[in-house]
């Protein structure tokens, strides 16, 4: 009698593993939308689906379709592989991300002429920091109120513009630093030489 060889067996899935996925990318992306102070209904109505879906995934109850999660990713100004990220793999350990391939971030309010690159994508549901490449071209830009949560540091690089916090304004050229708290209004207010390109770190408290 002919002896066909076994078939491999396949790998076990573990029967949670759709849930942590879910709860992971709903934590991706709750963290993404607090930190340009986006509502609920901001961001669902804008990706298309109602506000109570929207909280259902935030909070890992509902694992979104690869539709929805580019839709979402549209909403919040990311792009879909930011949130991917933060799926699986272990915190510890380094990043590399070569010049020129952060992921570009859109930030709410900001048109044109301006990109920011973020260095570096943490896992895991909390983020510790966030830190920006930022290149600033278009002297006529309007920039919005900027608030999140935790303390900004930005370090500029090259150019040089007057930076805008609360009810104060800081003139800053290549070589400045301005550090200062993310929950009281910021952002550029004039671009005096552009190109601009500065480093922006936020960092954020235990509960973000």
């Amino acid at each position: 009698m002919a002896r066909f060889p076994k078939k491999p067996a396949s790998a076990a899935v573990p029967p949670n593993a759709s849930l942590d996925v879910g709860r992971q990318l709903g934590s991706a992306a709750r963290r993404v939308r607090e930190s340009q102070g986006l509502t609920l209904t901001d961001v669902a109505a804008s990706a298309g689906i109602s506000a109570g879906m929207l909280s259902r995934l935030e909070t890992g109850h509902v694992t979104p379709s690869l539709e929805t999660l580019v839709a979402l990713a549209g909403a919040l100004g990311v792009r879909p592989a930011l949130l991917l990220q933060q799926v699986g793999g272990d915190e510890e350990g380094a990043q590399r991300v070569p010049a020129g391939q952060g992921l570009e971030v859109v930030r709410r309010g900001t048109r044109r002429g301006h990109t920011y690159h973020l260095l570096a994508a943490q896992r895991g549901p909390r983020k510790s920091f966030e830190p920006f490449l930022v290149t600033l071209t278009d002297k006529s830009e309007v920039f919005p109120g900027f608030q999140h949560p935790g303390t900004e540091f930005i370090y500029l690089l090259a150019g040089s513009l007057t930076y805008r916090h609360g009810s104060h304004s800081y003139p800053l050229a290549a070589g400045d630093s301005l550090s200062f708290r993310g929950d009281v209004p910021h952002g550029p207010e004039t671009l005096d030489k552009v190109p601009i390109r500065m480093l922006s770190i936020i960092i954020y408290d235990g509960e973000t």
